[in-house]
């Protein structure tokens, strides 16, 4: 079992950044590769960005391309991801994920074992 603490939702402007975190506790945080994913209301969850184990290696969706980044900390069991130049569109709870492995494509939902409980990011225009 993985458990998934996320932080560092909260209210902010047009063109403001917030830095959320994920810390992770249970098994071996550098064996699950891991995502962030984001809900907004009426919508269904998208993926935003994950990163391999390693770190070495980073996937975004093209809608926060250039303006997130993926990162994790090995030794502090915890994901990041730093947003920038953030949009009201960005307005969502935003989950992280863990997978054990991945069958198909990091992007999908279900490829992800664990799943924290979300925090709320809203973005004011």
């Amino acid at each position: 079992q993985v458990q998934l603490v996320e932080s560092g939702g909260g209210l902010v402007q047009a063109g403001d950044s917030l830095r959320l975190s994920c810390a992770a506790s249970g098994r071996i945080f550098s064996s699950y590769v891991m995502g962030w994913f984001r809900q907004a209301p009426g919508k269904e969850r998208e993926f935003v960005a994950a990163i391999r184990r390693s770190g070495g290696s980073t996937d975004y969706a093209d809608f926060v391309k250039g303006r997130f980044t993926i990162s994790r900390d090995n030794a502090k069991d915890t994901v990041y991801l730093q947003m920038n130049s953030l949009k009201p569109e960005d307005t969502a709870v935003y989950y992280c994920a863990a997978a054990r492995t991945i069958a198909t494509s990091w992007r999908g939902i279900d490829e992800y074992d664990y799943w924290g409980q979300g925090t709320q990011v809203t973005v004011s225009s």
